[in-house]
């Protein structure tokens, strides 16, 4: 090969390994990926193929030489006992015979093999010890030699057995499963999340992952992730079965849950012959899945054909089907208004089936990620709905352009009421920042009446919806003036109904300061950030007199969330909301919850950016535990909890003898998951 040639080989490997683990990262770390599937399964070809024909560039840190990502939280690191492998794809039937046949040439007995085939879920794998039938220790992957710790979570997994059940287990053992969410979990947890103005997830998978890595197990238990176990890795004694349906079996029998649509073939011929009814049946399911896995069924036989490279077995392929694509016209890019003032974008397209059910819209996620795709006003452009995740496009087809189409361009002012719009620095989102903006008020009236709010039971969509219609209210102020002489002139309002959400209101008068706070909707403030402030201020009175640089000083509270809060009252519109609050009664103060924990009398001192908890969760985390948070070092700080780049706090503690703790130390006091 030539000197030129192999220059631009190199390059080419190099750009396409930059490409898969900058995805690897948003995937596997960040659980919001940027590449679909597909997109990457190219990617990830390319590279292989690129390998294979200039071995000279199969570096050791390539991507096709390991699993996922680097571990990257301050969850505790755990080295598994064995390696959890990945798995190589089939995209076709031809490709599934060449798989046998690169097997038969090791094991000239695979031909006659039996097979197992599993629905391959699309979730995230996990790692289950058990030591004498007790759950002792449950980690993600990671990068397949270490895992993050993630046992507290899933202990709160209704299908992970804390105690096995039956006999015949081996004295230690890894259960490996997938952690999945079920379709009607994920759209509760988007529609929850989308009532909240906080970021949707992308797909189920993203979403099984991020509630794995929480720091809270009562966040992971509310959202109701499931697990189906696949295999056994006996560290001490045996198994004793030769198959791996009776491995299955015997997982079964302890109390797991299996995969229900395994099935055993006699010949690999019968699966391929299979392949069109799984394609068929994978839309229908309850749950997230993507292909299918083969499997090799003997043990012996497993074990003979070993492993490549130290990364995938070679008794084991996924059968890989392509989600199903439409093609369309993107006819207009269009501006939904949030409850929190995000501008969300999405394609408005030229209706086309997609999944069985026509699709007429799908999302943009951000003006980043419009620029960099290349998406353009008038384009032709595929787009994807796997299962019911959210359709959302994936690309343009630039080769149908005719120069007719239009790029794209933010809007300066807000579609719905004409404010300027903001942009804060290392945020993809622009924000209306009027809180009675036309385009907020559905949500942000629906939300102010939501049970974690303001808990004004009777008041949903479409009440609200027929309230706004009749032009009875216009914000959540005018909540407090209805009447019921007015309700029961609306259609199916009758009396009874009419009086119990007259009193519903009322009584929300009761509700305390951080309540309120976080009913108002202003942006960064959600029920934790709310307490902070209505601890540290008392009333709204203080807290919107309050400068920016005041706000910051709570503890729990920084200069981004100080600049949305300051900001939200140095506007005159929400000024005149909070003032017509509190002129119908709302004037709520927050009372003060005596603590008794284990951090009692105790006073903490943060500095520095932790690895995974915010200041907010951090100071929530010590105060549960009955712990006082402070803004300084002194005599009287019993600890600082110090991260990254801590500064002058964490020199006078040492200056002072006091006790210094990382944010592992602080979990482990506090009962957290490390």
């Amino acid at each position: 090969m030539s000197g030129g040639a192999a220059s631009l080989a190199a390059d080419q490997a190099a750009r396409l390994r930059r490409l898969i683990e900058d995805a690897n990262r948003a995937y596997y770390v960040a659980d919001a990926p940027v590449l679909s599937d597909a997109e990457y399964d190219r990617l990830f070809r390319d590279l292989q193929a690129l390998e294979q024909q200039h071995p000279e560039l199969a570096t050791p840190d390539s991507p096709t030489q390991r699993v996922g990502a680097e571990p990257a939280s301050a969850l505790v690191k755990r080295t598994h006992h064995r390696p959890m492998l990945s798995l190589a794809n089939a995209f076709s039937d031809d490709e599934l015979t060449q798989w046998q046949d690169r097997n038969a040439r090791l094991a000239p007995e695979v031909r006659s093999s039996a097979y197992i085939v599993e629905i391959k879920i699309d979730g995230t794998a996990v790692n289950l010890t058990y030591q004498d039938g007790r759950l002792v220790q449950g980690t993600t992957r990671g990068n397949g030699i270490v895992g993050e710790d993630v046992t507290a979570n899933l202990r709160t997994v209704s299908d992970v057995p804390l105690t096995l059940k039956g006999s015949g287990w081996p004295p230690l053992m890894e259960i490996r499963g997938e952690v999945y969410l079920p379709y009607t979990s994920f759209r509760r947890l988007n529609e929850r999340r989308e009532r909240e103005g906080e970021p949707l997830f992308a797909n189920p998978r993203n979403a099984a992952a991020g509630s794995l890595r929480q720091l809270d197990s009562r966040i992971t238990r509310e959202r109701r992730p499931r697990m189906f176990a696949f295999s056994v890795e006996p560290i001490e004694g045996g198994l004793g079965v030769t198959s791996h349906h009776e491995m299955l079996e015997r997982l079964g029998a302890w109390g797991f849950h299996v995969e229900p649509h395994h099935r055993a073939f006699a010949t690999l011929a019968e699966v391929v012959e299979a392949v069109p009814e799984y394609e068929a049946a994978l839309p229908k399911l309850p749950f997230p899945a993507d292909g299918i896995v083969v499997k090799v069924d003997g043990i012996a036989l497993q074990a003979e054909l070993g492993v490549v490279g130290g990364r995938e077995p070679r008794w084991a392929i996924a059968r890989k089907f392509a989600p199903e694509v439409a093609v369309t016209q993107l006819r207009r890019i269009r501006i939904n208004v949030g409850r929190t003032g995000a501008l969300n974008p999405y394609a408005e397209l030229e209706p086309v089936e997609l999944g069985g059910v026509v699709v007429s819209a799908a999302t943009l996620h951000n003006e980043d990620l419009i620029a960099q795709k290349d998406i353009r006003e008038g384009d032709w452009v595929e787009v994807i709905r796997a299962g019911e995740v959210i359709p959302q496009v994936v690309g343009p087809l630039r080769e149908r352009r005719t120069g007719q189409e239009l790029a794209f361009v933010m809007p300066d002012r807000c579609p719905a009421c004409g404010t300027p719009v903001e942009r804060p620095a290392d945020e993809a989102m622009r924000f209306c920042p009027n809180a009675t903006c036309p385009g907020r008020m559905l949500e942000g009236i629906v939300h102010f009446a939501s049970r974690d709010a303001m808990d004004i039971r009777g008041l949903g969509y479409e009440r609200v919806r027929q309230l706004l219609d009749a032009g009875l209210i216009h914000d959540v102020a005018d909540l407090y003036h209805l009447t019921r002489d007015q309700l029961i002139q609306l259609d199916r309002f009758a009396e009874q109904s009419a009086t119990q959400l007259v009193a519903a209101i009322a009584a929300s008068r009761e509700q305390p300061f951080s309540v309120l706070l976080f009913s108002l909707g202003i942006r960064h403030v959600g029920k934790t950030v709310a307490q902070l402030l209505a601890r540290r201020f008392g009333n709204m009175e203080a807290l919107r007199h309050a400068s920016a640089e005041a706000i910051g000083e709570t503890s729990g509270v920084g200069p981004t969330i100080a600049e949305a809060v300051s900001g939200f009252f140095h506007d005159p519109r929400n000024r005149d909301l909070v003032e017509r609050l509190e002129s119908a009664g709302l004037k709520p103060g927050e009372p003060v919850a005596a603590k008794d924990g284990i951090l009692s009398g105790k006073t903490y001192v943060l500095t520095g950016t932790l690895a995974t908890l915010s200041r907010s969760e951090a100071t929530r985390l010590i105060e549960d535990a009955g712990g006082r948070v402070a803004g300084s070092v002194s005599k009287k700080t019993d600890a600082v909890v110090a991260g990254a780049d801590a500064g002058s706090k964490l020199e006078k503690a040492r200056q002072l003898g006091i006790e210094i703790l990382d944010e592992s130390d602080l979990l482990r006091r506090v009962g957290g998951t490390a």
